[in-house]
């Protein structure tokens, strides 16, 4: 039987702080292989882990922002001219993904959204509190407290016996409580040490929670310049870009 692992291809924050690659999180699985966010600079951590890009059978998005979705106009048009993608591709994520993936590959690269591929692009909209069956996944999404333009998403993804939940970017919220419920790994942002800021969680304000987080293992990520100079205080397992785990 196949592994359950889950690498770290990207752990830093939109400012590239500690020279982290953005958002970017692969989940290998017993049935699929698939990316949790694909910020604008995934193809590059794919190249350094050593990962082949025709590999992923699906791509989870938790929110709309550059960081975290922004790799996907680089990512379809290598499947597209270097990999000769010939696989289906899942893309889920917020009401308002197609479009909004669809506008960036305009502004990327002008007609490229026109261009009909070798290999067929599913999007699917996930709806709030409904799981959603795709690519062999089981996917619900929560309510994240970020403002995006469009919904930001918890995802709680479930597979082969093992549950794997992304906080996204999120202030605190009673969501994470409820997604993180029994997962076997809960990824969860912590962007400052203790300074509190709109739509992002601080570590302090993780570790006050920690104890209504019903899960088996936490471990950090989307850290800012100030969480990383302050890792020796942490007492929470902390990402890395290459990181990988076996669940």
């Amino acid at each position: 039987m196949k592994s359950f692992s889950v690498q770290f291809l990207g752990s830093g924050d939109a400012f590239g702080s500690g020279g982290r690659c953005q958002t970017c999180i692969l989940v290998e699985t017993p049935c699929t292989c698939f990316l949790l966010d694909c910020g604008a600079s995934s193809l590059i951590a794919m190249r350094r882990c050593g990962v082949d890009p025709a590999r992923i059978d699906a791509i989870l998005l938790t929110h709309l922002h550059g960081d975290h979705f922004g790799g996907l106009p680089f990512f379809i048009l290598e499947a597209q001219l270097v990999s000769k993608r010939t696989r289906p591709l899942v893309i889920a994520g917020p009401p308002g993904t197609q479009a909004r993936v669809r506008a960036a590959q305009e502004v990327l690269f002008t007609d490229s959204s026109r261009v009909q591929q070798k290999f067929d692009i599913e999007f699917v909209e996930i709806q709030e509190r409904t799981p959603a069956a795709l690519a062999g996944l089981c996917v619900t999404a929560y309510p994240a407290a970020h403002a995006s333009g469009a919904a930001s998403y918890v995802l709680r993804v479930e597979c082969g016996g093992k549950t794997v939940v992304y906080s996204g970017d999120t202030d605190w919220t009673d969501s994470l409580v409820e997604a993180a419920r029994g997962a076997d790994l809960f990824i969860c942002e912590a962007y400052f040490f203790e300074k509190r800021t709109k739509y992002h969680i601080n570590y302090r304000t993780l570790l006050e929670h920690r104890a209504a987080l019903d899960c088996r293992r936490i471990v950090l990520t989307h850290m800012s310049a100030d969480l990383l100079a302050r890792l020796s205080e942490v007492e929470i397992e902390s990402a890395a870009d290459g990181k990988k785990l076996d669940l």
